[in-house]
C-alpha cells in the first residue's frame, strides 16, 4: 500500500492527464520520453531531456515543468503570467524576473533559439522559420 504520484492543487488539466499517460506508460512497460517536440523529448520519469537523441540532460523541478509547459503549446506565445501560474502552487509577485532565469538557464541548455522572446507579449517554444 502507498502512493505512487501525488498531484497537489490547485492544478492545470494538462498535468493531470500527462501524469496519467505516465502511470499508463509505466503499467504497460513503456519506457520512451514522454513528450517530443523539435528534437526534444522529455523523460517523464527521470525528468530530463534529450536532444536530437544524443544529448541528455538533466532538469530542476521547475525547470521541467516549465520546458513541458512550453512543449505542449509550442508555438504559441505564452505570457510570464500564464507561466508562473502553471509553475508555481501559489501566486507569484508579478514584476519577478523569476520566469526570465529560469528560461535563461533553459536555453543554455537547449540551445539559445528554440525559445524566442515576444517583447511586451511573453515566450514561443519552437524553431524559427
Amino acid at each position: 500500500a502507498g502512493a505512487d504520484d501525488y498531484l497537489g492543487k490547485p492544478f492545470h488539466i494538462q498535468e493531470l492527464l500527462a501524469r496519467i499517460q505516465a502511470l499508463l506508460k509505466r503499467l504497460h512497460g513503456h519506457n520512451k520520453p514522454g513528450l517530443s517536440v523539435y528534437g526534444i523529448a522529455l523523460n517523464e520519469e527521470r525528468q530530463t531531456v534529450l536532444i536530437d537523441g544524443r544529448q541528455q540532460f538533466e532538469l530542476t523541478a521547475i525547470e521541467f515543468r516549465l520546458l513541458r509547459y512550453l512543449m505542449l503549446h509550442a508555438g504559441k506565445v505564452l505570457s510570464k503570467c500564464q507561466l508562473s501560474e502553471h509553475i508555481y502552487a501559489y501566486e507569484n509577485d508579478p514584476d519577478s524576473n523569476v520566469i526570465e532565469v529560469y528560461i535563461n538557464r533553459l536555453r543554455g541548455k537547449l540551445g539559445r533559439d528554440l525559445i524566442t522572446t515576444r517583447r511586451g507579449q511573453g515566450y514561443v517554444f519552437g524553431k524559427k522559420t
